[in-house]
This record gives C-alpha cells, structure tokens and sequence, in this order.
C-alpha cells in the first residue's frame, strides 16, 4: 500500500506558524467538506470504515493520533502529530483512528459531502469488495 504523507508548507516567525490549504494546490482534490474530531475520549477508537469513492486528507491540528490503514491486502500504522503534514486516504481504504492524546484535533478534508451510501462499515464486506476489484 502506498501511504502518502503529504508536506503542508508552514509559515512563521516570532508570532507563531501559519499552514494554508489550497485545493489542488497543496490538496489534491476539490475540497467539498471539512470535518474535525476533538475531545476523543481515552481509549476510544474511530473509524472502523471504507469509502467507495471518497478521497480524504486528514490532518492533526493540535496533538497526535494513529492511524491503522488497511487497503485488503496490507495493513499499516502511521502516526499523525506534526499540524504541517496531512495523511492522504485514497477510496477503497478501511481505517481506524485510536491513541488520540487528550488534546487531539483531527481535522478532515474531504473530496465531496457526507453521502451514506458512498460508507462501508462491515469489514467482512470491505475485504470481499476489495479481492472483487482485484
């Protein structure tokens, strides 16, 4: 699996640092939607899902959180904790988001709006959908 880190130029000086994202600039898609996940309990994982066609960049505003991606084939862990660096998520990608710190701000950036149908939550489907794209 090709996991892409994708560097966000930062700006700063004395006063603090600044990050601005320009789809297909530094975002390589249209930004349709814009999330963010904060006050994650201790403990808890997220997640637990795949997107048939949505493309998403996920970026750690304030803290740090993993991330377990898996394609069906492979699985990878990736930790998420510098604000100048996003965690490009192709579709067809089962992910699962845990050891948020207790001061995490996960923002999302995604390539069209909240659409169900475009969800797959069961993994025994995932895997079966992805060895049928194979």
């Amino acid at each position: 699996m090709d996991i892409k880190l994708i560097q966000l130029q930062s700006h700063g000086d004395e006063r603090g640092s600044l990050v601005s994202l320009e789809e297909e600039k530094n975002i390589p898609f249209s930004i349709k939607r814009v999330y963010y996940v904060f006050n994650t309990k201790d403990k808890v994982r997220r997640g637990f899902h795949a997107h048939k066609k949505l493309k998403q960049l996920a970026i750690v505003v304030k803290g740090s959180c993993r991330f377990l991606l898996d394609d069906g084939n492979e699985k990878i862990e990736v930790l998420l904790d510098n604000p100048a660096q996003g965690l490009y998520i192709e579709s067809f990608v089962w992910r699962e988001m845990f050891d948020f710190s207790e001061d995490c701000v996960l923002m999302v950036l995604a390539d069209s709006i909240y659409d169900e149908t475009d969800y797959v939550r069961d993994y025994e489907e995932f895997t079966k959908m992805v060895k049928h794209d194979s």
